[in-house]
């Protein structure tokens, strides 16, 4: 579904993302881990083209799409659907137009059928009575998860998550993440996270890729990363000890 041939991207005299090859199979969940500065978000936005790579190339669903203009990219934005750090919605408007913009700006659709999918996507992340209220009357959490909605009622075939747990509790955490897991089975979508908590990486993702200073170090399933002898791959699995 996702791959990246020898991708470099640097910004001045620094190189963040130096020759990364990695395939990302159909229906997959891969987490990519790696300290902070180490090219992972940098990763996903050359994905969806909200940066350039300097050389190589990004192929999604069996298409070049690195030298793709930003019209080009629009129907590839459709097909990949990206949950940043932060839920972002509009404060102004209500949880239903939040959720049904991005239907609004990509199709034409009847009314019926926006709130139809709308009402689904709620429902898919385990959200009721909440289309008539604005972000500001519901929580950090829940908006997290509207924001999911948000980008799941586009029906994406891939699904990028950047840090997706940030600033959450470990109760809001462990039900995000089992959103991601669940949703990505039902929808039969492909799913890259970006993260740092390899405890999370372990619960839920088919595989494991493991940046550091702009390279990948090493991945493998779940089990077998924790045989790793990395030491960085050591260092995430020492703070996920309560899992071994």
């Amino acid at each position: 579904m996702i791959q990246y041939k020898k991708l470099i991207k640097s910004f001045g005299t620094r190189t963040i993302l130096k020759g990364i090859d990695l395939h990302i199979k159909a229906g997959e969940i891969v987490f990519i881990l790696g300290t902070s500065g180490t090219g992972k978000s940098v990763l996903l936005k050359n994905t969806v083209g909200l940066m350039k790579p300097d050389s190589g190339e990004i192929w999604i669903d069996d298409e070049n799409v690195t030298d793709f203009t930003e019209q080009q990219f629009l129907p590839v934005r459709k097909k990949c659907g990206m949950v940043f750090q932060h839920p972002a919605l509009f404060d102004s408007l209500s949880i239903y137009e939040n959720i049904a913009f991005g239907l609004r700006k990509h199709f034409v659709l009847p009314e019926n059928e926006i709130k139809e999918r709308v009402e689904q996507a709620l429902s898919l992340v385990n959200l009721e009575n909440v289309l008539t209220k604005r972000p500001g009357e519901i929580s950090y959490g829940m908006q997290k998860r509207v924001s999911l909605a948000r980008t799941v009622v586009l029906r994406p075939k891939v699904l990028l998550f950047d840090e997706p747990t940030t600033g959450l509790d470990p109760v809001t955490t462990n039900s995000v993440n089992s959103l991601i897991q669940n949703l990505s089975r039902k929808l039969n979508t492909t799913s890259m996270v970006v993260s740092h908590d390899m405890h999370c990486a372990l619960k839920i993702a088919d595989r494991i890729v493991v940046l550091d200073q702009g390279q990948i170090v090493d991945q493998g399933t779940p089990q077998e990363l924790l045989q790793s002898q990395v030491p960085l791959v050591r260092d995430f699995l020492s703070e996920a000890r309560d899992l071994l």
